[in-house]
């Protein structure tokens, strides 16, 4: 199975970098192809087509009320209902230009505890991607819990 990651974020605001940080700890993880797409990842839609991948996950920051640190899988029927972090577009219009028949894409919410001026990721979220990145290398994202 093809996996590709976009990591999504911007690292200046603390914990909103949690997606981009989470592209940089999987790049070169056998059988995970991992984009930090920074606040833009409109601009791998067309890499991610050519790569044809079988699982597509999106990583990012997002605010749903729990406690900082935790993680959870968001359904593309609620996207809507979480603050997903600082990039203009909105992650639903991804999820849905990327849908293919044969591709299931996973977005992957993390919960920020600061979105604040700063490069560096709290414990809790780092603690998060470090867990992520072991279900993403083992193919075990079903231990993360739905929203």
């Amino acid at each position: 199975m093809s996996i590709v990651l976009l990591g999504i974020g911007n690292p200046l605001h603390a914990d909103d970098g949690a997606g981009p940080k989470l592209a940089d700890m999987l790049a070169g993880t056998l059988g995970v192809t991992a984009f930090n797409c920074g606040t833009a990842p409109e601009n791998f839609t067309g890499l991610v087509r050519r790569l044809d991948p079988d699982l597509l996950i999106l990583a990012d920051a997002a605010d749903m009320g729990l406690a900082p640190g935790s993680v959870r899988i968001i359904p593309p029927g609620k996207i809507h209902d979480t603050s997903v972090g600082t990039h203009t577009l909105p992650l639903y219009h991804l999820v849905d230009f990327l849908a293919e028949p044969s591709r299931k894409i996973v977005v992957i919410g993390i919960q920020p505890a600061s979105l604040g001026w700063a490069d560096t990721l709290s414990a809790p979220v780092a603690s998060a991607l470090n867990e992520i990145k072991m279900m993403i290398a083992e193919n075990n994202l079903q231990k993360i819990p739905v929203l």
